[in-house]
């Protein structure tokens, strides 16, 4: 069931009628030594600017993007040295939250050295964390955990270590299955991440400042690098602490290493792409236990929304919510092409959380359990709605490439219907796009270059629609088709196109040919759609020329078609812009059948 009245207390209105309850707050800074030995560093940010004895639920933010920043003489009065925490801090501390946050091990002040993104070794570290904070004179003995991205895939770690104190987490745009819902989107490395990331983290590791100033969030020059804790008055813990941070891995050889979900290090054969993912080490005993609120937008990243909706269809706890928004990653912006305004969106998902916080930290009546468990956005509608269940109950609409670029409801009845693509490896999708805040660029507005990058692809469209359609869920392509080479990337595009000819983006799919096998995926990523292993045992090539199938899933959307518009389905081998290309050096040209025999087909999720 869905239905349009979505929250008994909106999160903004739940916002207002709890201010902030503490002016002020203080700032305790310390090294917290783990199981091995290594020294974290950590601050806790108290409420109030005075030593009262009151205790307070602890909200842990696990971070490799500094816990806070050193301040440059005279910048300390108008520059705020938490860039990465303020969000957290200002929503939770005068709320009567301590905030503690940490610089995980091989980062910021910590020492210690980072193995691989996301290490195993950080999630034994921060069940270590969470023990220090239980028993905290401060610590009421109850903890959250929360973060954007890195952070929320750490509370995810946290929570499956079942600590006890842990009551509730918060994973906000964060991944399930690291290897398909960041490295490797349909099989194919995301090259403009890994190149921009191991810059971002090599730059921050190392506080080297000459390679900040790309990076949006960090490159005011008043930020001079990992503040020290408290006791390391002349710096030179920190120092310790870097040169530490030199043996730190490397993330484009990192990733090039596992091409396939099995396939490990080159030194270490176990250390596969699940050896980083939070379903790999998920906990049936933890969910019982741990209220999850898991939160992502139509527009965050290659697969960061699928992993959000995988971890909630993995949980079994019916404490869990779902929230998928309007969103880019971590809601920087508001990402519909239809919204009505550029209002800031972190405040709701600040206040949706607090909320959430509220009642499992609290014990405060938030009215949340007379609500549906999930909300969503749907765009071109520009409405919140709540449903039951995810996806919401709907029917499939399937659409077949036909005659003229044609995208028709009725099966094809020719015999021998095809199209030749020639690749071109020149066609990309832009900078302005929802790869692009993965590595920390500034996108203001998605997408708004896209009509007529549809040119350089092979397409088809509908007929203008009937009646407003709303698309929710995840959509699928089952496509029949050749290539010239033994390997070939699918990209596949859906768009509006509005009464006046404009192309509106909407979603897509990537999909690497070798993957084509249908297989399952691990038993801890549930299936949304057409399921592939991945694995090195199920890549097999094409035959040049021969027919071949392949299905797989575009990104979920919630999108309204509105009457009058038609719905387009673009198909290209590239996105140069963002993913590494195959085969190199040869564009591959596409045959795409469309007959009797070989029907390919688009199927949409329609409301």
């Amino acid at each position: 069931m869905t239905t349009q009245a979505t929250w008994k207390t909106s999160p903004l209105d739940y916002l207002s009628g709890r201010p902030p309850e503490y002016d002020g707050e203080r700032i305790v800074s310390q090294y917290v030594a783990v199981r091995d030995g290594t020294r974290l560093a950590v601050d806790v940010h108290l409420p109030g600017t005075e030593e009262t004895g009151e205790s307070f639920p602890a909200i842990l933010v696990l971070t490799p993007y500094y816990r806070r920043f050193a301040l440059r003489d005279g910048d300390s009065a108008n520059l705020d040295p938490c860039p990465t925490v303020a969000f957290y801090r200002d929503m939770f501390v005068s709320r009567g939250y301590a905030l503690v946050a940490v610089d995980v091990r091989g980062s910021g002040a910590s020492f210690g050295c980072r193995d691989g993104f996301r290490s195993p070794a950080e999630r034994l570290d921060h069940h270590d964390v969470a023990d220090w904070v239980s028993q905290q004179s401060w610590c009421s003995g109850s903890i959250g955990a929360t973060g954007i991205s890195y952070p929320g895939a750490a509370s995810d770690f946290l929570a499956s270590t079942n600590h006890p104190a842990v009551k509730a987490v918060a994973p906000l745009f964060a991944v399930w299955d690291t290897w398909s819902n960041h490295l490797y989107p349909g099989g194919i490395l995301l090259t403009c991440v890994t190149k921009n990331y191991g810059t971002l983290a090599e730059s921050l590791d190392q506080d080297k400042r000459e390679l900040i100033p790309p990076y949006a969030y960090f490159k005011d020059p008043g930020l001079t690098g990992p503040a020290p804790v408290d006791e390391d008055t002349d710096g030179a813990l920190l120092r310790a602490a870097l040169r530490d941070h030199k043996a730190n891995f490397d993330m484009q050889d990192f990733a090039q290493q596992l091409r396939y979900r099995d396939a490990g290090l080159t030194d270490n054969p176990d250390y596969t792409g699940a050896s980083i993912s939070p379903y790999n080490y998920a906990s049936r005993e933890a969910d019982a236990s741990t209220a999850y609120f898991s939160v992502s937008g139509w527009m965050d990243g290659g697969g960061y929304s699928v992993g959000t909706i995988q971890r909630y269809l993995w949980l079994d706890n019916p404490e869990s919510r779902l929230m998928l928004g309007p969103w880019d990653h971590g809601a920087r912006g508001h990402a519909s092409p239809w919204r009505p305004n550029t209002d800031p969106q972190q405040p709701f998902v600040g206040a949706a959380v607090l909320r959430f916080f509220d009642k499992h930290l609290k014990q405060l009546n938030a009215d949340i359990d007379a609500e549906q468990p999930v909300h969503y956005y749907t765009m071109g509608e520009e409405a919140w709605k709540a449903a039951d269940q995810w996806p919401p109950k709907h029917r499939e609409t399937v659409l077949y490439p036909g005659a003229d670029g044609g995208l028709v409801s009725q099966v094809p009845e020719d015999h021998a219907a095809a199209d030749h693509y020639e690749g071109d490896y020149a066609c990309g999708t832009g900078i302005h796009t929802r790869y692009d805040r993965l590595y920390i660029a500034n996108v203001d507005t998605y997408y708004d270059d896209w009509d007529g990058r549809e040119d350089a692809m092979l397409s088809y469209t509908t007929p203008p629609l009937d009646t407003d359609t709303e698309i929710t869920g995840h959509p699928y392509v089952d496509l029949r088709f050749a290539s010239s080479e033994k390997d070939c990337c699918l990209f596949v595009y859906l768009s509006d196109i509005t009464p006046d000819g404009r192309s509106v983006y909407v979603t897509e799919g990537v999909f690497r040919a070798l993957h084509r096998k249908p297989g399952p995926y691990p038993a801890d990523i549930p299936p949304t759609g057409p399921t592939h292993s991945f694995k090195i045992e199920d890549a097999e090539h094409l035959v040049p020329g021969e027919p071949a199938t392949v299905s797989f899933e575009l990104l979920p959307t919630s999108y309204l078609f509105r009457q009058g518009h038609r719905i387009r389905m673009s198909i290209a081998a590239s996105d140069s812009d963002h993913f590494t290309r195959i085969p190199d050096g040869r564009p591959p040209t596409i045959t795409l059948y469309r007959n009797l025999e070989r029907p390919s087909k688009l199927v949409l999720p329609v409301i």
